[in-house]
């Protein structure tokens, strides 16, 4: 969807700056976000898709004016409620009133080391060939859909080159709304600076994304 989450390309944010010798955690409230985030997920009633989508859709004021783990939080808050572990009013008083549901899983402290090393694999098979090949010129889609996409809003209806074919890997922009995984290829696809950028862009630089097959077509 167009959100406020979707900032790459766009003009008027001022610059990047990163923080030199930045931390992991820039307060210890951070360090817990992280872990319930994680705990709660890990519980199987949503998927990481899902998650991502939940936090793009916060309020673009709300967005704006929220930290990184605070959009995370934020957005754990709606997962629990449509799932059905919290209520709103739970959360303001900040205690359990009863009546909640029941967890598919509890995660354990001493089953975080592997559940973190196993990570969440989304890689799988892919019935039938890759469309594309590396070299060829592709354009990608425009579309402004309402639910989840990976596809950039920069790099929509421009004409690329395909520079790798990778794997078959879950497609977000169904499995964010309970509508299967519908695994396809997926291949790094480079465009030119002025591509994304227009006339005035350095005709050095390049960009490249990680794009699903039905994202493309030849150009």
């Amino acid at each position: 969807m167009n959100g406020a989450q979707d900032l790459g390309g766009q003009m008027g944010f001022g610059p990047v700056a990163p923080e030199k010798d930045e931390p992991i955690f820039h307060a210890e409230w951070e360090k817990r976000a992280l872990g319930v985030t994680l705990a709660a997920g890990a519980m199987g009633h949503w998927n990481i898709d899902e998650s991502r989508h939940t936090r793009e859709s916060l309020h673009p004021v709300d967005y704006y004016s929220s930290s990184y783990y605070e959009i995370w939080i934020k957005a754990l808050e709606t997962l629990l409620k449509r799932h059905g572990f919290v209520t709103q009013g739970e959360l303001l008083v900040g205690d359990s009133l009863g009546g909640t549901a029941k967890p598919k899983r509890v995660l354990k402290a001493e089953e975080v080391p592997a559940m973190l090393a196993r990570g969440g694999p989304c890689d799988r098979p892919v019935r039938g060939p890759a469309r594309f090949k590396a070299g060829d010129r592709i354009r990608t889609m425009n579309f402004h859909p309402t639910g989840h996409t990976r596809l950039p809003r920069y790099a929509r209806d421009k004409v690329g080159v395909i520079d790798a074919v990778r794997e078959g890997f879950v497609f977000p922009d169904t499995n964010a709304h309970g509508r299967g995984e519908n695994p396809q290829w997926v291949y790094t696809v480079v465009f030119g600076g002025r591509e994304i950028w227009g006339e005035g862009a350095d005709p050095t630089l390049t960009i490249s994304i990680d794009a699903w097959e039905s994202y493309l077509e030849p150009a």
